[in-house]
């Protein structure tokens, strides 16, 4: 008798053993669902470029946000993170390109996934001059291709070479009619 009773007690415990896995990561599974979702603005940038993510689905007032792509976590901060978002900034790496899952940790849980970013090759040289001071002159210069002077400025330099060659000229006759 003293057997089943032990027999039992010992089913029972296992039983119990069993469920508490299950119970302890239904929870974990509930954060899984999709729930968090991380909007990372731009969506596209350059290395070295700061980025604004901002982060909806989360229960408390702060998180992090992580990313292959970024120089180290965001620091995300808001309130009542239920009803509003939470937002943060984070820098992108140098020599990253493609695409990056962005990581969410807040309640104590990560949510992987949660969002992407996209890195983009950065463009070291302008494509075309920056319209700033000049009085206008830089949509001048996008528009000109010419390397120097060219047969129309030759031409009115030497009517105005002339022009100075004659006036000179004149002043030295009148000159010499004066003395």
């Amino acid at each position: 008798m003293r057997r089943g009773s032990l027999t039992l007690r010992g089913i029972a415990g296992a039983a119990v053993l069993a469920a508490l896995p299950v119970v302890a990561t239904t929870p974990a599974h509930a954060h899984d669902e999709g729930k968090v979702h991380a909007t990372v603005s731009p969506a596209s940038a350059a290395s070295g470029a700061k980025v604004e993510i901002s982060v909806d689905g989360c229960d408390g007032t702060t998180g992090s946000a992580g990313s292959g792509a970024f120089t180290g976590d965001a620091k995300l901060t808001g309130r009542d993170g239920d009803k509003y978002s939470l937002n943060g900034s984070a820098t992108i790496r140098d020599g990253v390109t493609g695409s990056y899952d962005v990581t969410i940790v807040c309640d104590g849980h990560p949510h992987q996934g949660a969002g992407t970013v996209r890195v983009v090759q950065h463009h070291s040289e302008p494509v075309s001059p920056v319209r700033a001071g000049g009085g206008g002159t830089a949509q001048l210069a996008a528009h000109t291709e010419e390397a120097g002077p060219g047969t129309r400025h030759a031409v009115i330099g030497l009517v105005l070479a002339g022009v100075a060659a004659v006036a000179v000229a004149l002043r030295s006759v009148r000159r010499r009619r004066s003395e």
